[in-house]
């Protein structure tokens, strides 16, 4: 299995984080098996797009949530990643608090 699961919606509660806040997030490396998606669901046409990221950020971003890794944005870049046969990505990751 690629991800640790697959959720369709997030758990934790919304966090507001606006693009800047993301963008102020440094990337760290995060293994795809540690992982638990947000969608159920990925459009084919993003996933094998060459300029996916041109209009967004370029590093995923993930939420930690009661000791979980919930990835909230960048589906088609981590799957893009185990398809190349990588097991991890860089990504933003914000912490919430319970």
């Amino acid at each position: 299995m690629i991800f640790k699961a697959v959720r369709d919606g997030a758990p934790y509660p919304d966090h507001h984080t606006t693009l800047k806040r993301w963008s102020e997030i440094p990337p760290r490396p995060i293994r795809l098996a540690d992982l638990i998606t947000t969608k159920r669901e990925l459009a084919l046409d993003k996933l094998l797009a060459e300029d996916s990221t041109f209009y967004g950020d370029l590093f995923p971003h993930v939420v930690e949530w009661n000791g979980g890794l919930y990835l909230e944005d960048g589906l088609h870049r981590a799957l893009r990643a185990a398809l190349q046969q990588r097991n991890q990505i860089h990504a933003r990751v914000l912490v919430i608090d319970n």
